[in-house]
């Protein structure tokens, strides 16, 4: 097979070193004809300011004119992407500042009808006679073929075989056959110089990548389909390999610099704790355990993940770190996003710790109760004193709270170990804060822990060479919950009579709601609109509570209390009680509206139920769905493994942004695919930890250096190695 090549042989070789991705980000898209001061606005709207943003700004797809589709072979409820010509252009306002587009294009073998509705600015867009690109659902109305919102694209009378479609503007006024000119002439203009390739040819040979230069050119001009795919591995390994480059050196760098609590781990107290709790732990909390532990006997700062599914027990984990720090002097801190939840946990981790003692390093006993803390906005100013006082002078050995653990006033004696809970719930300045409590000699252990889980390589890319532990093994004796999706009216009947029958047998009930009170802009039930018609309709006559982020944190507690006591039957609630919420008699969950949630809300939210010995339910209301949130429904109702709704989820949503909010606000991954690439994520790793085994600072790989500093920049690696 040959590649595209962007160099002509007869071109008079330039002196000039090759460019490098830092010279083309110095030239501004001025510099190209066409681009004057209007484009270069619209540009810059999408994000492209430099040629380096402009040859990095890919097709999104490609029509392959040697395999195109004809109207004529359009099929009824089947997507289709079709090149036509615009015949006519017709716009309608309708009731309520909604509008109607109404578009007839047409090829050498049918008409077809596009309609858009409330996109007032196709009929800016869109003229007769230009030549679009339409990707859409073919349906038929009153006889007639249309597509409904599709996709367009505008591109021009192109000739060539493959004819990139970029992603363009309408509203900025951006149309893919300039973008195409503009890039056709930045390359032409590399093509004397030709483009630096920083990537060692031994990585080349062993992963079968062709040349940079050759990759840029195939990407935007393939000469075929499988000139695109080969561009594509190029290049989709140069964004992993940097991105993998950058998360290495930092985290090795930040061990160099770091002192860690070098913890005692050779005594009984985690034993005796794992032994007290009259359950056997599951071959993965063993695992995880000793992973923690020996993180902990180390001189390096422990930064580990825990993910695990719900109800794979990572409390025990957690309650088992701050165990190691305790018997050996230290303090532990737990810190969680919610009161209710930060209640919860200390409820939870006190009972699992009744009469467990510790060494008395302080006083001529041997040992002495283990002393575990509250601590959160509304604990009292006298109690908030005492405890303040009691961790400042190592009294206190497990503390925890909410934000009000990282509030000035509050400083331990020696804290040792940090958990953070829901850590994606913290920003990254909360997290970093706690880990600061600890004292300037010695920096403490951080475990930060996640119900939803992470698929492989997206917990690769985004950690890097951080330290992820799985809980994967469920605890025996955990009820399956039966996931059902109510469609219709009748369906969703049935759903409150079931409520009411498990109610009827001493049995309680979650209903969630996605917003407080009613919005004009999103059609979904408010909570307080669903509470007061389930009082007064479908669960009239059962003791019914309501809570929501709005109530006091002293009024939410008093109504988990009367939940978990069973003097509420039916719990309605926003997702205040989306996390760690466990009331084992509960055996429903009613989602409305579960169109509007995302997948790992909904498993979140699923996994208040089935926590006893009884069979459980999860009820998803939705009469509405389409489209994607159709997808997450059906994904939902197949399957409780988080892990298989975590790949789902990727594969629905895009990978997004790997390191959260950029600079630039695009998605890091230009080309690159966590779902589609993963065998170039495990290789690119494995290349930048070897390459950096052997030249730690990049100093025999100066250019690539370069640029991974340009493309990641300090302060995003800041961010991932903070969080």
């Amino acid at each position: 097979m040959t590649h595209p090549t962007s160099v002509d042989p007869d071109l008079e070789v330039d002196p000039r070193p090759p460019l490098t991705m830092p010279d083309f980000e110095a030239m501004n898209v001025e510099v190209l004809s066409g681009v004057g001061r209007a484009k270069a606005r619209a540009l810059a709207s999408v994000e492209v300011e430099s040629v380096l943003d402009l040859l990095t700004y890919y097709p999104r797809r490609y029509i392959d004119r040697t395999n195109q589709a004809a109207i004529s072979d359009l099929e009824d409820g089947v997507e289709a992407m079709v090149m036509a010509r615009v015949d006519s252009v017709f716009s309608k306002k309708l009731p309520g500042s909604r509008s109607m587009v109404n578009v007839a294009v047409s090829d050498q073998t049918g008409r077809l009808r596009l309609v858009f509705f409330n996109q007032p600015w196709r009929d800016r867009q869109l003229s007769p006679g230009q030549e679009v690109v339409v990707f859409g659902k073919l349906d038929r109305y009153r006889g007639q073929h249309q597509m409904t919102n599709p996709i367009v694209d505008l591109v021009g009378d192109e000739t060539g075989r493959i004819v990139p479609v970029y992603p363009q503007s309408g509203k900025a006024g951006l149309q893919t056959r300039e973008i195409r000119r503009w890039v056709d002439e930045a390359l032409r203009r590399s093509a004397q110089r030709g483009i630096s390739d920083p990537v060692p040819e031994y990585l080349r040979r062993h992963h079968n990548l062709i040349g940079r230069h050759e990759a840029i050119d195939g990407i935007h001009r393939p000469e075929s389909m499988d000139a695109q795919y080969t561009a594509r591995d190029r290049l989709v390994f140069d964004e992993l390999l940097r991105l993998q480059l950058k998360l290495i050196m930092r985290k090795r760098a930040v061990e160099r610099a770091a002192f860690g609590v070098c913890h005692d781990t050779s005594g009984k107290l985690v034993e005796r704790f794992t032994s007290s709790l009259g359950f056997p732990l599951t071959g993965a909390q063993h695992r995880v355990i000793g992973e923690v532990v020996a993180d902990m006997a180390r001189p390096v700062p422990m930064h580990r993940l825990l993910q695990g599914d719900v109800g794979t027990g990572k409390t025990v984990v957690a309650v088992a770190a701050m165990l190691t720090a305790v018997q050996g002097g230290h303090q532990g801190a737990l810190m969680a996003p919610t009161e209710v939840l930060a209640t919860q946990h200390y409820l939870g981790v006190r009972s699992l710790l009744d009469d467990l003692a510790v060494p008395a390093f302080d006083s001529l006993l041997t040992e002495r109760p283990l002393r575990v803390a509250l601590l959160t906005n509304q604990t009292p100013g006298a109690e908030r004193a005492r405890l303040q006082e009691s961790l400042a002078l190592g009294e206190t050995d497990i503390v925890i709270g909410t934000h009000a653990l990282i509030q000035e006033g509050v400083d331990f004696d020696s804290l040792g170990m940090v958990v953070v809970d829901e850590q994606h719930r913290f920003g990254v300045e909360q997290r970093a804060a706690l880990r600061a409590k600890g004292s300037q000699a010695a920096s403490p252990d951080v475990l930060v822990m996640t119900a939803t889980p992470i698929p492989r390589t997206a917990a690769m890319t985004v950690y890097g060479d951080l330290d992820v532990s799985t809980l994967d093994e469920m605890p025996p004796g955990r009820t399956p919950i039966a996931t059902r999706w109510a469609r219709t009216a009748a369906e969703e009947a049935e759903v409150w009579e079931q409520v009411r029958v498990e109610v009827g047998h001493g049995r309680q009930a979650y209903v969630v709601c996605p917003l407080i009170e009613e919005s004009d802009t999103i059609e979904a039930r408010s909570v307080t609109e669903t509470y007061e018609r389930l009082q007064s309709h479908e669960l009239a006559g059962l003791k019914i509570g309501l809570l929501h982020g709005q109530l006091t944190p002293a009024e939410k507690e008093s109504v988990m209390a009367l939940f978990r006591s069973g003097a509420i039957d039916v719990l309605v609630a926003t997702t205040v009680i989306e996390v760690g919420v466990d009331v084992p008699n509960a055996t429903v969950m009613v989602i409305v509206d579960a169109d509007r949630f995302g997948i790992a809300q909904l498993h979140q939210l699923r996994g208040r139920v089935g926590r006893g010995d009884q069979e459980s339910t999860c009820c998803l209301l939705a009469a509405d769905a389409v489209g994607i949130a159709a997808e997450r429904l059906r994904a939902l109702v197949e399957t409780t493994d988080g892990f298989e709704l975590a790949e789902a989820d990727l594969e629905l949503r895009g990978e997004g942004t790997i390191l959260g909010e950029r600079q630039k606000g695009r998605n890091d991954l230009q080309l690159a695919s966590l779902r589609r690439d993963k065998d170039w994520v495990v290789g690119a790793r494995r290349a930048a930890g070897e390459m950096l085994d052997d030249d730690p600072d990049l100093q025999q790989h100066s250019e690539l250096r370069a640029e991974v500093e340009l493309l990641l920049g300090d302060d995003d690696a800041d961010y991932l190695m903070k969080s």
